[in-house]
């Protein structure tokens, strides 16, 4: 049982950072500090969830919103903006 937790525990650690690296390449500085700060809420509010089924729906719910993002992404980077002024140059 313990390799299970471990090893469910490192994949959803992997999603987690797959969706906050995908979420720094927005580039929209609207929608980078947007995405950090919604996915960092939601792995937070469900950290402590341990019922494997549930678990196994949050991580295909995950994995879908990781391949939806990195549609938007590529079609944020066809089209130039100009930067915020709180944008770092």
């Amino acid at each position: 049982m313990a390799v299970f937790k471990m090893a469910s525990r490192s994949e959803v650690l992997q999603l987690y950072r797959q969706m906050l690296r995908i979420g720094r390449s927005f580039t929209s500085y609207n929608y980078r500090m947007y995405a950090t700060r919604r996915i960092r809420d939601a792995f937070r509010e469900n950290r402590d969830i341990s019922d494997p089924d549930v678990i196994k729906s949050l991580m295909k719910k995950g994995q879908d919103s990781l391949e939806m993002m990195k549609r938007q992404v590529s079609l944020g980077q066809m089209y130039r903006h100009t930067k915020l002024v709180i944008e770092k140059e």
